[in-house]
């Protein structure tokens, strides 16, 4: 894929209006406060692997409307006292996948929390999921998950999945192995928007890790790829085409530039100058929105894989620091 966004000075710059419902704040007290109603009664149950420097945990609390999410608790063995935790959100259409794939964290120190996301992983191989969404969307949707809801805030599919994550982060916090204190929120593309969306709807974290994005800058995002998921709002209005400003008023209850703009922990973001899926402008717009203090690494050759492994290093050498 070629560049096809603004060029990196521009970027560095873009810093558009935000279309912000004047009663978002109100929408998301409301949706946390219905939320913790329900009893989080989270479940640590002990999961045989044979893995000597690590203690697995199969984990469940109760979501938005008291649905069970599942996700995967992963400690050092033979900490010190509590340690630091990293959530890990999961990129779309993945599940939490298998505790062994998620080591990183524990290897250097510190619990990880991967919470798998409602409703998706069901078909895939190498990252299945476990939770499903009870919560059917009362309209038409195009295949996928993106048009869930749609015509409704509060039916849209993201005010679950926003909340689970949210409650997740108070999982994880309940937990003796770990420091209330010391909890780092992280994800890629659909992980990175909901690790944005908790760190401004749960301020008490201690950083956020941000790669490249996604359900952010609806608006632009939508107009300028060819690509899904994003193509699925696309597909959706071109037969719904009565419904297009009810769409994106709902979208901007859950537009990551919004988040972005009540964010003030730190954060490390990252971008591909080649990314097709979530495009440069939309990282840059939430990334310029942050108020928090904030770096960014720009990954000039990528597409949407963004830094692979190069950025995890960036992110274990971060949160070594963030952490001291």
């Amino acid at each position: 894929m070629p560049l096809f966004d603004l060029p990196l000075d521009r970027l560095r710059e873009y810093r558009p209006d935000r279309d912000e419902p004047a009663d978002f704040d109100a929408f998301w007290s409301e949706t946390l406060a219905e939320a913790a109603e329900h009893d989080l009664a989270p479940s640590f149950t002990p999961y045989d692997l044979p893995l000597t420097a690590v203690d697995v945990y199969d984990t469940s609390f109760a979501g938005w409307a008291g649905h069970r999410i599942n996700a995967w608790l992963i400690v050092p063995r033979g900490a010190e006292g509590p340690v630091p935790c990293v959530m890990q959100y999961i990129g779309y259409s993945g599940g939490r996948g298998f505790a062994h794939d998620h080591l990183t964290w524990p290897a250097a120190g510190l619990a990880v929390l991967v919470v798998d996301t409602r409703g998706q992983g069901a078909h895939n191989l190498t990252s299945p999921g476990a939770t499903a969404d009870p919560h059917g969307g009362l309209s038409p949707q195009a295949p996928g998950m993106m048009t869930r809801g749609i015509l409704d805030p509060a039916d849209y599919y993201y005010r679950r999945v926003f909340t689970d994550a949210v409650r997740a982060v108070e999982v994880a916090e309940s937990h003796p192995a770990v420091d209330a204190d010391r909890i780092v929120v992280s994800g890629g593309s659909q992980g990175g928007g909901i690790a944005q969306a908790v760190a401004a709807l749960r301020p008490s974290v201690k950083g956020a890790l941000v790669d490249v994005p996604f359900l952010t800058h609806f608006r632009r995002a939508v107009e300028i790829t060819g690509r899904d998921p994003y193509q699925e709002i696309v597909r959706f209005l071109a037969t719904q085409r009565a419904s297009a400003d009810t769409v994106f008023r709902t979208l901007s209850y859950f537009d990551g530039l919004n988040f972005a703009a009540r964010g003030r922990v730190p954060a490390l973001y990252s971008v591909a100058m080649m990314d097709d899926v979530c495009p440069p402008s939309t990282v840059f717009a939430a990334y310029n929105h942050w108020q928090g203090d904030k770096e960014i690494t720009v990954w000039p050759w990528n597409n949407h894989e963004g830094g692979g492994g190069f950025q995890r290093e960036e992110q274990l050498r971060y949160v070594a620091k963030l952490l001291a």
